[in-house]
């Protein structure tokens, strides 16, 4: 009997083990996914929560509901990998032997280390994230007893899971105000530690103008050393001071990944960008948020790898070349408040563009265009993400970028 293990049963994990399963054939193959919470949560979800838009119920549902028959959900805190020999020790003892490994558990904000942000006594008083669930609830409460001052969102550093959250919930918090007809006694500033509202060029320029278009003041190139109080405080020892701070703390991956030895300095698994497989190790993979591959930490970057992974895995386990490459593809909504949403598509090489998605000429997305059916497909996807997503069913979108119904002119 050969041994799947899998750590993680968020998106990617999840997934894997529901595609797997069924190509797999049970009598040869044991698969097992280890995760630490009996709950799964749908981390797109957190963003709506501090505007009411979904309830804290709406986002979270049992884990088991999602793993298949045929695989073993074992609940336990990883505490290290032993490569070497080929076994994963949990917190409380067990041994979990394996003969491929898959690692899939994804990043985490860790306020911790930015001093001041957690342990300045301002944690859930004025200092919130929505990275996280119970973070989301509080600033719910938050944002519906703030009534005036400034607002600073605002991102430690780079990479984060899904960056263009912060964005939207700016834009979101514009419209928010607005529509409780108090933005003008609110300022709203966004601190960012890149050079301008995004990564990409042509993206970064058309959400740079709709941040000026809503009078939201930008900081640039800010890398936080400390937090003072109810002050930001730069490296360059600019300073930012705030009455309600909702901050992205720096991302890292899971602990376990530091302590054996297979991680980068963020505790991200360095692989092969195309193929996903460990640079060390023939036998481990990391998928989703947890590898260092130069793409967006999104739940589409999720999708569309596994797609990938999963007929090259079967090809790897055989012996045989992985033929399949994966480009860095992602593709995310951007909510802009007003019942309106930007869409953007792209990879390793390509940017955002203008166009139309995933049909050419006709959608029904606009790329980097607000419309109400961007929009409507953004909350559309929680139903996606809970039915085809992650019980691994097909979703008729190709893994590969495609630049059909892209207008690199305009």
């Amino acid at each position: 009997m050969r041994r799947l293990l899998v750590l993680g049963a968020g998106t990617a994990g999840t997934m894997v083990v529901n595609k797997l399963r069924r190509r797999l054939d049970k009598e040869e193959w044991q698969i097992t996914v280890v995760d630490q919470s009996d709950r799964h949560f749908y981390q797109p979800g957190y963003l709506f929560v501090p505007f009411g838009v979904y309830s804290a119920e709406e986002i979270v549902k049992p884990r088991q509901r999602f793993i298949p028959d045929g695989v073993d959900l074992v609940r336990g805190e990883v505490d290290r990998v032993a490569p070497g020999g080929n076994e994963v020790l949990l917190a409380d003892g067990r041994r979990l032997p394996y003969d491929y490994l898959v690692i899939a558990t994804g990043v985490g904000p860790q306020p911790d280390q930015t001093p001041g942000l957690l342990d300045g006594g301002q944690w859930r008083k004025s200092i919130f994230d929505f990275y996280t669930f119970d973070g989301a609830v509080a600033l719910a409460k938050a944002m519906e007893g703030f009534d005036n001052g400034r607002l600073v969102v605002h991102i430690v550093d780079m990479p984060i899971k899904c960056p263009v959250a912060p964005l939207e919930f700016t834009f979101l918090a514009d419209a928010y105000f607005r529509q409780r007809g108090m933005r003008d006694r609110v300022e709203l500033t966004y601190v960012t530690p890149l050079p301008g509202a995004f990564t990409k060029p042509i993206a970064s320029k058309r959400l740079g103008s709709m941040l000026d278009e809503r009078k939201i003041a930008v900081e640039t190139d800010f890398l936080v050393e400390r937090v003072d109080d109810k002050t930001l405080v730069s490296y360059d020892e600019r300073e930012i001071p705030f009455d309600l701070l909702v901050t992205v703390p720096l991302n890292m991956g899971a602990e376990y990944v530091a302590r054996s030895g297979l991680g980068n300095e963020l505790n991200l698994v360095p692989v092969d960008k195309h193929t996903l497989l460990a640079k060390a190790y023939p036998n481990i993979f990391a998928l989703g948020d947890a590898s260092d591959i130069p793409a967006s930490k999104a739940g589409s970057v999720a999708h569309f790898s596994v797609e990938v992974f999963t007929e090259n895995f079967l090809r790897h386990v055989r012996d045989e070349p992985m033929t399949g490459s994966f480009d860095g593809h992602a593709n995310c909504f951007v909510e802009s408040g007003d019942g309106k949403a930007l869409l953007i598509d792209f990879n390793y090489d390509t940017e955002p563009l203008p166009g139309r998605y995933p049909l050419p000429g006709v959608g029904p997305f606009s790329l980097l265009k607000e419309s109400e059916v961007n929009h409507w497909g953004k909350l559309a996807f929680r139903w996606m993400y809970w039915n085809l997503l992650l019980p691994g069913r097909p979703i008729p979108l190709p893994a590969h970028m495609s630049m059909a119904g892209k207008h690199p002119e305009e």
